[in-house]
């Protein structure tokens, strides 16, 4: 249940943050009559989020048991790999995330394709969201308890959203990307676990203590790199980016 929640929460902000700022950016520029082009996109990177969730799921569940195993064992470590990759990307480049955003919207604008940029960039979170909570569902016993974690999560995730957005609350991101980061590493190194699992009750691997230490070694590489200060911003490269969105 918990692992469920970290993942929703910690996805489903981004990705109401992704929105809220394609909003800012709309009403700042007072472009609001392109707000449902907007929406079309956001919506449909969510359907798109949703079958694909479907498609993986309908997939397992007519495959063999041994070629089931195989395919959560593979899933389950394209899963980390991704998140491993978003989580480190992340916190490099959440510091320019809303200049970015808002340069691409304005390049999306003058082209005409803002719904493509704004299902780009919610899809971006919502493909890889529903492939890692694919394998942590297979990595979970409880089916019930995840699904209340994840609606769960996606409710407080949009709630925040919402308040951040509309001013109503104050809300450290740099805190909580930070400790959400960290702990999505240790759900990672979870299904990391449960994905070698297959493969060691496959007898593709051996020794039933290998995913355990692979695990560890992942968070003992993973952690450290991820809590460390990040690199300075330098003047000229700054200055380069907001150049850029102007």
């Amino acid at each position: 249940m918990l692992n469920t929640f970290v993942i929703a929460l910690r996805e489903g902000l981004e990705a109401s943050l992704i929105v809220g700022i394609l909003i800012a950016y709309l009403k700042k520029s007072e472009r609001t009559i392109l707000m449902k082009s907007l929406w079309f996109g956001v919506f449909s990177a969510i359907g798109a989020a949703l079958l694909f969730g479907g498609v993986l799921s309908f997939t397992s569940t007519n495959l063999s048991d041994e070629h089931e195993m195989i395919f959560a064992g593979t899933t389950g470590i394209i899963a980390v790999a991704l998140v491993t990759w978003m989580i480190f990307w992340m916190k490099k480049t959440a510091r320019f995330m809303k200049l970015e955003l808002e340069q691409k919207a304005s390049a999306a604008i003058s082209a005409g394709a803002l719904s493509l940029a704004a299902f780009t960039a919610v899809a971006r979170e919502g493909l890889e969201t529903s492939l890692f909570l694919y394998a942590n569902f297979k990595a979970d016993t409880n089916a019930v308890a995840s699904t209340i974690g994840l609606l769960l999560g996606i409710a407080a995730s949009i709630a925040l959203g919402y308040a951040i957005h509309k001013g109503a609350i104050r809300f450290n991101l740099a805190l909580f990307f930070k400790v959400s980061g960290v702990a999505l590493i240790l759900v990672a190194a979870n299904v990391f676990k449960m994905a070698l699992t297959e493969y060691v009750d496959l007898g593709y691997l051996n020794g039933s203590a290998l995913p355990t230490i692979v695990a560890a070694i992942y968070i003992a590489i993973c952690a450290p790199i991820y809590l460390s200060k990040p690199k300075p911003i330098s003047p000229a490269e700054l200055k380069n980016r907001i150049t850029l969105t102007k």
